[in-house]
């Protein structure tokens, strides 16, 4: 019987890892919010603040993380991450200022920049070729599944206290995360296995490293003066506006601007989560199949009509249709946005080239967050800005269908 090919099991334990930030901070913020801006009477932008400044630490960190990734692996950095984002959910529940606030995230970012889907797509591109996007699209399905447990942290919010979240999710993710960042090894040689869990004839063919082959993978520099480089990260960037602006604010909307109790509100991310993960499945099915960019123009699409119908939602059905097509594009286009990197670019230098493209995406992270913020303090509701942001993903589209594929390059010497 044929040895389970180990990248899967690796596969496996960054869906695990995922799933740990997701359902812990990531798509638990906003309950944070919500609470926090009741209790303490912080504003909407302040608080989306952290979660801009969060995004910013991860994006500036990225030409240097990508570097290291790229020369050290990921193993080290995926372990000490595990333990720094563990500490900053601890040190949340101390806190009492918005300053110390923002300490935490800054603590938080850190061990999220090293231990999440940054340093998991680098170890995960490094283990598979053909496979590659059916890969990814599995390891998603933990940040997917993350918003299933909303509901339980905003009970535990609404019982317990922020405080006593916030420690809880901080010891979880120590206590759980360690065991499965122990499982991330940097390459299949570090197992005794090659790219695809072929054998070794075979995945000598597969690198495309092989003596005959003229083409090699782009160098960072030489990645970033092709076209599909801007293209790729302008358009990654315009879909997070819409991403990022809904994990930090759509709990809120539902809540004051809807009616909805915050447990109804978390039934809401519960519902898009359950979408998410079947747009991941039909990712996985369709994305070694397919052009990857004209499936990610589409979902850019279906970003926009799903923030479109939460904006303006009133009744059942527009909210369960936001969630319905918010949450399938999310699952099918996110996976993609690295995996597409890889195609064109290759693996040689690939923790770099993510790195530097989180610089134009955190146009997205940060700017939705704080565009919906300022718009719910200016106008008292976040009709403005979740409209405003609807149409700049939909004008994302445009970037994702004119990425053409850049020719590889043909020199014989190696990749920097």
């Amino acid at each position: 019987m044929k040895r389970l090919f180990y990248g899967w099991k690796m596969v496996g334990a960054a869906t695990g890892l995922q799933f740990l930030q997701a359902g812990l901070m990531t798509q638990a913020f906003g309950g944070y919010v919500a609470l926090l801006s009741e209790e303490r009477g912080w504003s909407k932008t302040s608080l989306a603040g952290a979660a801009a400044l969060q995004q910013m630490e991860v994006a500036l960190l990225g030409p240097a993380l990508g570097w290291l990734l790229d020369r050290f692996g990921p193993r080290v950095f995926v372990r000490a991450g595990v333990v720094l984002f563990g500490l900053g959910l601890m040190a949340l529940s101390r806190i009492d200022t918005l300053p110390a606030f923002y300490a935490c995230f800054v603590l938080i970012a850190l061990g999220t920049g090293f231990c999440g889907f940054f340093p998991l797509n680098v170890a995960i591109i490094h283990w598979f070729e053909r496979s590659r996007a059916r890969a990814m699209s599995s390891m998603s399905l933990g940040l997917a599944f993350g918003g299933i447990v909303v509901p339980l942290v905003a009970w535990s919010l609404q019982t317990q206290g922020w405080r006593a979240t916030a420690l809880g999710s901080g010891i979880l993710a120590i206590v759980i995360g360690l065991p499965l960042a122990s499982m991330i090894y940097n390459r299949p040689e570090d197992k005794g296995e090659v790219v695809d869990g072929d054998s070794p004839e075979t995945g000598v063919r597969a690198t495309g490293d092989a003596p005959e082959s003229p083409a090699r993978d782009f160098t960072a520099r030489e990645a970033v003066r092709t076209p599909a480089f801007w293209l790729l990260s302008f358009g990654h960037g315009f879909a997070l506006f819409v991403v990022h602006a809904v994990t930090v604010h759509a709990i809120a909307h539902l809540k004051e601007g809807l009616g909805y109790t915050l447990e109804q509100a978390a039934l809401v991310i519960s519902l898009v989560t359950l979408s998410q993960v079947g747009g991941v499945m039909v990712g996985w099915s369709i994305g070694d199949r397919y052009d990857k960019r004209l499936i990610a123009a589409a979902c850019m699409l279906m970003h926009m009509t799903g923030l479109l119908m939460l904006t303006y939602a009133v009744n059942a059905a527009m909210v369960f249709a936001f969630s319905l097509l918010h949450g399938v594009a999310w699952g099918v286009r996110g996976p993609f946005m690295q995996a597409l990197r890889a195609d064109y670019f290759g693996r040689r230098a690939i923790g770099m080239i993510l790195g530097l493209s989180f610089l134009i995406i955190m146009i997205g992270q940060i700017g939705g967050p704080m565009i919906a913020g300022l718009c719910a303090d200016l106008t008292g509701d976040y009709r403005l800005g979740f409209t405003l942001l609807a149409l700049l993903v939909g004008l994302g589209s445009v970037f994702f269908l004119a990425a053409k594929k850049p020719v590889r390059p043909t020199s014989a010497s190696p990749a920097a």
